[in-house]
C-alpha cells in the first residue's frame, strides 16, 4: 500500500484527510520518535498495525537518538503494508531548510541535527546533503503539515484556536508549546507531540492530548488509539507497557 501523503495529488500543504470507511479500523497516533529505532520496532511489534488501520505519525522522526536513518527505513518499510500518514515536525523542517540554505555547507550553523547526520555516516562536511538517500529526502519533503478527520486534528506541536486548520502558521504547527493550546473552533479533539512529557506519561487535558513521552531521554515512545484511548508504550531498552 502506498503512503497516503506520497500520492502525487497530496502535498504537505493540501492533505486534509483520508477516508477509510472500515468500521473496525483503528486510528493509531504515534508520537515523537527522535531516532529511537529500537523503541519504534518494539512498539510496532506490540501494536501490530494492519492494512485496516490508519497510522498517523506526529513528526520528529530524526535527531537526538542514535538511529535516525534506521527510523526512516523502518517507516518506509511499514508503508508497504499499512495506511500511514506522516506529519512534519520541526526537526524535519529544520533539515529541509538547511538543505536549501546558503549555510548548507555548514549544517552546524543552520541545522542542529548532527545526531541525524552521524546516522547517515557524515557530520558537518560539505557533502552531507548527498549522503542522505533520495528516498529519504522524498520522505521528508512529502510530510504533511497536519491531518484532520471528522473528529480529530493531528498536528506536531500546536494550533491557533481561532484559525482554520489549513490557515495555521508554521510557528504554531511546528514550534509552539502544548501549554499554549486552547480548544479549537471546530470542537475537534487535538492529538499532538513536540512538548516532551518528563513523566513518560501521556498528558490529556480533555480537548487535547500530548503523546511526546521522550524515548530519546530514557522515556517512552507512545502509540495512542484515538477512538478508545488505549495506548502502548515502548522504550529504547525494548521494554513495552500498555494502558487505557
Amino acid at each position: 500500500m502506498k503512503l497516503s501523503m506520497l500520492a502525487p495529488e497530496a502535498t504537505a500543504d493540501t492533505l486534509l484527510g483520508v477516508d477509510l470507511p472500515k468500521s473496525d479500523m483503528r486510528t493509531l497516533a504515534i508520537g515523537d520518535i527522535h531516532g529511537c529505532n529500537t523503541a519504534l520496532v518494539s512498539l510496532l511489534n506490540k501494536v501490530q498495525p494492519t492494512s485496516e488501520d490508519r497510522v498517523v505519525f506526529l513528526g520528529d522522526y530524526i535527531d537526538r537518538g542514535p538511529s535516525s536513518r534506521q527510523v526512516v527505513e523502518t517507516l518506509l518499510e511499514l508503508n508497504k503494508s499499512c495506511s500511514t500518514i506522516f506529519i512534519r515536525g520541526n526537526h524535519e523542517k529544520m533539515m529541509l531548510d538547511a538543505r536549501g540554505s546558503f549555510l548548507a555547507s555548514n549544517p552546524s550553523q543552520s541545522y542542529c541535527g548532527l545526531d541525524a547526520l552521524c546516522s547517515y555516516g557524515t557530520n558537518s562536511d560539505q557533502d552531507w546533503v548527498s549522503r542522505i538517500p533520495a528516498t529519504h529526502w522524498e520522505f521528508f519533503e512529502r510530510t504533511a503539515r497536519f491531518f484532520e478527520t471528522d473528529t480529530h486534528i493531528f498536528v506536531h506541536a500546536c494550533l491557533d484556536s481561532e484559525l482554520e486548520v489549513h490557515d495555521q502558521p508554521d510557528w504554531f504547527l511546528y514550534w509552539e508549546r502544548f501549554d499554549r493550546l486552547q480548544p479549537h473552533k471546530t470542537g475537534k479533539r487535538i492529538i499532538c507531540g513536540h512538548t516532551s512529557q518528563p513523566t513518560g506519561r501521556i498528558k490529556d487535558i480533555g480537548f487535547a492530548v500530548c503523546i511526546d513521552t521522550g524515548p530519546e531521554t530514557g522515556g517512552w515512545l507512545t502509540c495512542l488509539e484515538a477512538g478508545s484511548g488505549h495506548y502502548w508504550q515502548a522504550s529504547e531498552r525494548g521494554d513495552v507497557r500498555t494502558g487505557l
